[in-house]
């Protein structure tokens, strides 16, 4: 590809922003339009000090800008629908995580980016993350079989409780939030999921009647790997332990220690939400008086992006996908499977069943 790459924004809230940001900094990417059906392309246009055009109809924009690649930052129950229009109209997609709303929805669109032989990329951030890369590999180092233990509640209120009502029309959040962690859980052991159970409870009336604010999931790994992830949204969710991220295995532990982005008021900030800051590891070996022989180290995390930097470099990483034509057969199918992962245990908390993989 040659000259500049035209790029459509669609969806223009909390992470359409941050794309569009990255994009209108970086000079590879001219960006041709701005797409949502409300006010925040305006206020968009705005924060960018831009005038770049604005659409509130997606296919319509699609025709009228032709672009070379699409930003999908839309609600999941559109990712489907919106990427393959994407493909079939010639263009690459960034497109924020979950893929879509269904396994079958995911799968879809999979097919139709290698049918239509372009890339795809799905937002799952923390694979950009200098400290999350880290948090693997050293968990990895702790032998098999490991625990895996992981929350994100937050006591959403504001603006945020409003965003978190529209996406429950869509998803729960074990679901929504789900596949980042269940990701990083399969990328830790790197065994196969063979069970999940879940459990959750609707906590306000203020969401869809078939859906629930609060759930947690456990995932059992071939290899005698376990998991478990917390997520609840909602003003009435406390901020006790809201935030924990850490693995056990045979020879110690590895805890993320986030001492300020785990303070009180700090759940429902998306800055907070890929801090690190450090890692305690823990190391189990112990003399014959059952003492620990080796001290608990601390590595401080040098290189650590705010949020905007977390998504100017999945930006980079889409450019480069583009342009060295990388091939991304095994992440688009790590997609597929996160949330094939995700969605059973939505379907376990809705069942009250075991639900084999």
């Amino acid at each position: 590809m040659t000259g500049k790459i035209k790029i459509l924004v669609v969806g223009c809230g909390n992470m359409g922003t941050s794309h569009a940001q990255a994009y209108h900094e970086m000079e590879e990417f001219e960006i041709v339009g701005l797409v949502s059906r409300g006010d925040s392309k305006l206020l968009l246009n705005e924060k960018l000090n831009s005038n770049y055009p604005l659409y509130d109809d997606y296919a319509s924009a699609l025709v009228l800008t032709k672009p070379d690649a699409v930003c999908i930052s839309t609600y999941p129950d559109t990712h489907e629908e919106y990427a393959i229009k994407a493909f079939e109209a010639g263009a690459h997609v960034f497109i924020e995580k979950p893929l879509a709303d269904t396994v079958l929805g995911a799968q879809k669109v999979v097919d139709a980016a290698i049918a239509a032989d372009k890339k795809l990329v799905v937002g799952y951030i923390l694979r950009h993350h200098p400290s999350w890369i880290k948090f693997i590999e050293l968990g990895r180092s702790m032998g098999y079989p490991l625990v895996m233990r992981m929350n994100l509640n937050q006591q959403s209120h504001g603006y945020m409780w409003d965003v978190h009502r529209n996406l429950m029309k869509s998803l729960s959040p074990i679901v929504d939030c789900g596949v980042h962690y269940i990701d990083v859980m399969c990328q830790m052991t790197n065994a196969n999921p063979v069970s999940v159970s879940a459990i959750g409870a609707r906590l306000t009336d203020d969401i869809p009647k078939d859906n629930y604010n609060y759930g947690q999931l456990q995932i059992r790994f071939d290899d005698g790997s376990v998991g478990w992830y917390e997520a609840g949204w909602g003003p009435m969710i406390s901020e006790t332990a809201f935030f924990v991220k850490d693995v056990i295995g045979p020879k110690g532990c590895v805890s993320i220690i986030a001492k300020d982005a785990s303070k009180e008021g700090k759940s429902d900030s998306v800055e907070s939400h890929s801090k690190t800051e450090s890692l305690k590891v823990h190391y189990a070996d112990i003399n014959e008086q059952n003492e620990f022989i080796r001290n608990d180290e601390w590595v401080d995390l040098t290189d650590e992006p705010d949020h905007q930097e977390l998504c100017n470099r999945e930006q980079q990483f889409f450019l480069q996908a583009i342009t060295e034509d990388l091939d991304l057969s095994k992440s688009m199918q790590d997609a597929v499977n996160s949330l094939q992962i995700a969605i059973a245990c939505d379907e376990s908390v809705k069942s009250g069943a075991i639900i084999k993989l």
